[in-house]
């Protein structure tokens, strides 16, 4: 028998296979059945090779002793924290270095993209060579090139390099002095958040402002003042809640302070530049995309041309700089899973990589981490695509 369907406009009946709609309709059905048949495929050979190993699927790993340290710990973590414990560690090892990385690639791309199409020929050509340098050397040999021969080699705590007699520099890290928080901190960091909050406020609101009226806020001095001027105005009334703790060379290793260890910076410098080569291009590319004659106008207004990059070319180019400088994003936050080549605790490092090794839950552990890095990389694109809805050109 033959499924026939009514074409609708009169003329008979014919073939479902000739209807698109329904065709696409049960193309989708099939291939959906074939995506599940192969999971469930896959999960039940999973299922019988570990019951042969006498194993069985479960995560209550998280919850026994990790028995490991780790080396950075911005959380508290010790040998005796669970697994899941751990977990946390290597996320928020991987958020550090992803947000500090994304910020100062955006900075350094930013001035290598705008240096790259400078009138001076020396400015331009340096800004050509390290873009071009930087883009076609190996993410992987560029960490090794900054953890193996540029930190490593350098002094040991003996023969540290110091400056200025509070901050030292050897193959353990880079030591700074450290502010700890005493009482009435916390007043200190209530402010800065509602400043923070403050700011983003005012500066809605004068742009609104500015679009109604025409005459634009103050919104730089009042922002300084919300960000900068009421935390200090709060650490003053709170009484200066805040302690130095100076680091001190020892016979072989450095007390107090804070230590940025020559993984992370290895980490974090290797992220950085590479990623700024790429980032530079597309600001490039976005910039030449502007219309000449935006440039010759704001000239014959009589601005200046720092003022005619700032306000007009660089708005403008943002609408096409910002699609692709989110997958920049996306793939410096997948990158610094590279980390494990240097021995820096990221989240492959710690929970694919020694919690695996110590449970043997290998498909839990892989599991985690493919949907830990899934949901980050979800949330940068969601958050660049209202970002990228925001800068966008609103067509009437």
């Amino acid at each position: 028998m033959t499924l026939a369907v009514d074409r609708g406009d009169g003329g008979g009946r014919t073939h479902w296979f000739n209807n698109p709609k329904l065709r696409a309709v049960v193309f989708q059905i099939v291939l959906l059945a074939i995506v599940l048949l192969i999971i469930l495929t896959g999960a039940w050979n999973a299922v019988e090779n570990l019951a042969r190993q006498g194993r069985s699927l479960g995560f209550d790993f998280l919850g026994r002793t990790a028995s490991f340290d780790i080396g950075q710990t911005p959380i508290e973590y010790t040998s005796l924290s669970t697994n899941g414990r751990a977990l946390l560690v290597g996320i928020t090892n991987t958020l550090i270095v992803a947000a500090l990385g994304i910020i100062l690639a955006t900075v350094l791309g930013f001035i290598i993209g705008v240096a790259r199409l400078s009138n001076n020929w020396i400015v331009a050509k340096i800004a050509m060579v390290y873009i071009e340098v930087v883009r076609n050397i190996p993410l992987l040999l560029q960490l090794l090139f900054w953890y193996g021969a540029v930190l490593k080699p350098l002094p040991g705590v003996r023969q540290s390099i110091t400056f200025g007699e509070s901050i030292f520099l050897n193959n353990r890290g880079i030591f700074f002095p450290a502010a700890m928080p005493q009482a009435g901190a916390g007043l200190v960091g209530g402010a800065f958040l509602v400043g923070v909050l403050g700011a983003i406020g005012f500066s809605i609101w004068g742009k609104r402002k500015q679009m109604e009226t025409g005459k634009r806020p103050p919104v730089l001095l009042v922002n300084l003042a919300l960000v900068i001027g009421l935390p200090l105005l709060a650490f003053f009334a709170s009484g200066m809640p805040f302690t130095m703790d100076y680091p001190k060379v020892g016979g072989f290793n450095v007390t107090g302070g804070f230590r940025l260890q020559p993984e992370f910076v290895a980490l974090l410098l290797g992220l950085t530049i590479y990623t700024a080569a790429f980032i530079a291009e597309t600001v490039r590319s976005g910039i030449r995309g502007v219309p000449h004659g935006q440039t010759e106008a704001s000239g014959a207004l009589g601005l200046r041309s720092s003022h005619n990059l700032r306000l007009v070319v660089i708005p403008q180019a943002m609408r096409i700089i910002v699609p692709p400088l989110a997958s920049q994003y996306l793939n410096l936050t997948k990158n610094s899973s590279l980390a494990v080549a240097i021995g820096y605790p990221d989240l492959v490092q710690v929970f694919s990589g020694t919690v695996l090794n110590n449970t043997n839950q290998a498909i839990e552990c892989i599991g985690i981490t493919m949907a830990v890095y899934l949901i980050i990389s979800l949330s940068i694109a969601g958050f660049m695509n209202w970002f990228n809805k925001r800068v966008a050109l609103v067509e009437r």
